[in-house]
């Protein structure tokens, strides 16, 4: 199976590396060439173009950060042309990202149109987890189109949970675990700065109400990011407001109201505004909870 590899970011570099392994007839494309480098040094192929790389394929992975870079990249703009219509007549794109349910429902419509397929795969996991092959990713496309590909996700992730033939719903299924994160990451927040009030050491209470209450590896991972910072975030404040507001906005098209996600988007904003919108999204939330009450203590 000939396979293409559109983004290689902080994610979809090392999953490309992992289908790598299993699929050497691998074509790579970036925008920005130094990321690939260490692929090609592998065994795969850089594609000089979009078509290029897309023309031979059989799937198309895209790994990109926004709906704005995923509609840039599939549909192209004024400068280039996007990579849609140099696909091959029943190839498959596998959108690995957190996009929006409005663009996954258009790109499933364009995908029809011409003779390709289109399949929503969006991961769990950040890119320490995606470099081990554990990701989880939850799937939706048509029946056959997904048996194809399934063996694809299946040696990049620890399991998959098809969700729907209709792709929106996967990534819908995506922004919605997003906002549980970030309120986990809200509430665990607060609950560290109370620890650090009462004198209690705050990695003590992580482990103490972990074990007690939780047990999650989820709990344990981002709670030690918060705690000890890393120098290059997996996932920063900028894209956590993106995911919040993908959340909100698929939310009022389907007439629910997000009292707690438009809490979550408002201090989002203002992390961003305090100068934190690169740093770590754990992180970064648990720093403006740290600054916040030392001045209100001022």
């Amino acid at each position: 199976m000939r396979i293409a590899f559109l983004g290689l970011g902080k994610m979809g570099l090392p999953i490309a590396k992992l289908l790598l392994r299993s699929n050497p007839d691998l074509v790579i494309w970036n925008r920005t060439p130094g990321r690939t480098a260490e692929l090609i040094a592998e065994g795969a192929t850089l594609a000089e173009s979009l078509e290029g790389a897309v023309k031979e394929a059989d799937v198309v992975f895209t790994m990109l950060n926004d709906d704005q870079s995923m509609e840039s990249v599939v549909f192209g703009g004024d400068a280039s042309p996007g990579f849609l219509s140099a696909m091959r007549t029943g190839a498959i794109h596998v959108s690995l990202s957190t996009i929006s349910v409005k663009l996954s429902q258009r790109l499933a419509a364009e995908h029809n149109r011409s003779q390709s397929e289109f399949v929503a795969a969006p991961v769990f996991g950040r890119p320490n987890v995606a470099a081990e092959g554990k990701l989880w990713i939850v799937v939706a496309g048509r029946e056959e189109s997904v048996a194809r590909v399934r063996p694809l996700l299946e040696s990049i992730s620890r399991g998959l949970t098809i969700v729907s033939e209709e792709p929106w719903r996967a990534h819908a299924l995506k922004i919605g675990g997003n906002f549980l994160i970030t309120a986990m990451i809200e509430s665990l927040s607060e609950a560290l700065v109370f620890a650090g009030a009462q004198g209690i050491d705050p990695e003590t209470f992580l482990e103490s109400v972990n074990s007690a209450l939780f047990r999650s590896p989820l709990y344990e991972a981002y709670g030690k990011v918060m705690l000890n910072p890393p120098d290059k975030p997996g996932a920063t404040i900028g894209l956590g407001a993106k995911d919040m507001n993908l959340f909100r906005h698929a939310a009022q098209s389907a007439g629910v109201q997000t009292p707690l996600a438009d809490r979550f988007a408002a201090n989002l904003a203002k992390a961003a505004e305090a100068g934190l919108k690169e740093r770590d999204w754990a992180a970064g939330l648990y720093e403006l909870a740290k600054n916040s009450n030392t001045q209100t203590q001022k």
